[in-house]
């Protein structure tokens, strides 16, 4: 079985897919791990579409049961059509802006005062991220992954990511469970 997780960044979705993936005993893959080179500071440079396509599809197609969070709605068609199930995660505007300052301080620690290109990376960033619900941004936006869930040939599940980590852990793992009978 082929399960997918996206939302916006902040969301919570990385954290869910390598939790579902634990508990029913499938491969975790995240979407990062080969849309950037591994750099340090990380998520500097990216890796080229054919390459990270190429990439991760060895690791998607070599294991049966996978988990996958990240989006990729812009890594190629193929994708609408190989997931036996869709977890589109989504999280109010200032919770999810919340958890990405605080992700960001974790990541970079006290660098995000003093080292005047991790500061600029980071607004960046951020900046990129509060466009989410801007229907007028050209990038990954809500109405990018709407546009992009009514295409799939797979199921869709809607989770709120302000619900209790368990309870959403535990409503996936019952569709997967109920998909596999």
């Amino acid at each position: 079985m082929k399960i997918m997780i996206i939302g916006a960044s902040g969301t919570g979705k990385t954290s869910l897919g390598k939790e579902v993936a634990e508990v029913i005993g499938y491969t975790h893959l995240d979407s990062d791990d080969y849309y950037w080179k591994k750099t340090s500071p990380p998520y500097q440079e990216k890796v080229a579409l054919t390459l990270r396509n190429d990439n991760i599809k060895k690791d998607f197609f070599k294991n049966e049961n996978v988990v996958l969070s990240g989006c990729m709605p812009s890594w190629g068609e193929e994708w609408r059509e190989v997931f036996d199930l869709v977890v589109f995660i989504q999280l109010e505007h200032e919770e999810r802006i919340k958890r990405l300052l605080k992700r960001e301080k974790e990541r970079y620690g006290e660098k995000l005062e003093s080292d005047e290109y991790i500061i600029q990376n980071s607004k960046g960033f951020l900046n990129w991220a509060r466009q989410y619900d801007n229907p007028y941004f050209t990038g990954k936006t809500l109405a990018y992954h709407v546009h992009w869930l009514k295409h799939l040939q797979s199921e869709v599940l809607h989770v709120d990511g302000k619900t209790e980590f368990s309870v959403n852990v535990d409503i996936i793992v019952n569709e997967i469970r109920k998909l596999n009978t």
